[in-house]
């Protein structure tokens, strides 16, 4: 029998092993990756975060941050963990002489997914706004949007200086976050899709006055001609899924109708997925195979443009 997500009933904290953290110092580590990412990190003030992307030059997403500025030289850069030695070593091939130091903080800084107004109460974070930075004793709290009310936040530093708190399944942070519909960009996806593909510009993903970094003319041609037919939607299916796995649209099996971005597991499991906009019409969408498990459409937490847009 289904269990139905209730996130009103998640509470606690979970280790998110799956996340590494990429740290940049120096007078010109916000220079540095504001050439770099499709945010503005120049004017990124302290204390707050973005999400960014990193691009290939034809505009495809190598990786995806979560980016926070403690301080003026001081910027954490979280991404999946399987995909962190690749993107820093790319991203270091580009310093050349710039003041800005990459390393890997993944060894020293623990992340911590938080989830429920009670575990974010105990960090005194019940009233801050998403977007948030919060200095903590021993680290950084990251306020992240809620999902359907429950409240959300990234804990980066030693994990022993949190207040005890119930363990949280893995399970139910993975679908707080793919239902909150932000993408992440793993291993299975690098360069799959550029950002409109996965509405990283509709969570505020893409700064499109900020100039030029890798892929910028192919991001920005996407966005103003509307060549966008293609987008991440949600959805929940009585099977496991994973990201990179194709799904396919029962009225035209011939080829796929798009890819998993994220998936959790559960029963239903949820899953964000890049589809064309054409199939999203019908419940006629199913994961690996035209006869394989249903997609049911699921609500995102914002509007997508239709395909005329």
């Amino acid at each position: 029998m289904d269990t139905p997500f209730s996130p009103s009933e998640t509470h606690g904290a979970a280790r998110l092993a799956h996340w590494g953290v990429i740290r940049a110092t120096g007078a010109d580590a916000a220079s540095f990756l504001h050439g770099q990412l499709t945010q503005d990190i120049e004017n990124l003030p302290a204390g707050q975060w973005r999400l960014a992307g990193y691009c290939s030059p034809k505009g495809r997403l190598l990786a995806s941050f979560v980016v926070l500025r403690g301080s003026a030289d001081d910027l954490l850069l979280l991404c999946s963990a399987d995909l962190l030695a690749p993107t820093l070593k790319r991203l270091s091939m580009y310093v050349l002489r710039a003041k800005c130091k990459l390393t890997d903080a993944s060894a020293e800084l623990a992340v911590v997914g938080l989830a429920g107004s009670n575990a974010l109460a105990s960090l005194e974070a019940a009233s801050a706004a998403p977007g948030t930075v919060l200095t903590q004793p021993q680290g950084q709290l990251a306020v992240l949007p809620a999902v359907a009310g429950c409240a959300r936040a990234v804990y980066i530093g030693a994990a022993e200086a949190l207040p005890a708190l119930p363990p949280l399944d893995a399970a139910a942070w993975d679908a707080l976050e793919v239902r909150s519909g932000i993408p992440r960009i793993v291993a299975a996806t690098v360069e799959k899709f550029v950002p409109q593909m996965i509405n990283l510009e509709l969570v505020g993903g893409v700064n499109f006055q900020k100039g030029c970094y890798p892929g910028q003319e192919v991001v920005a041609r996407s966005q103003y001609r509307g060549t966008t037919k293609r987008r991440a939607a949600l959805f929940e299916l009585d099977a496991a899924a994973q990201p990179g796995q194709e799904v396919f649209d029962a009225q035209d099996p011939g080829q796929p109708a798009g890819m998993v971005i994220n998936a959790s597991a559960g029963q239903p499991a949820t899953a964000l997925v890049e589809v064309k906009l054409a199939a999203l019409d019908e419940a006629r969408l199913h994961l690996g195979a035209a006869d394989g498990p249903a997609l049911r459409p699921l609500a995102l937490p914002y509007p997508l443009p239709s395909a005329a847009e």
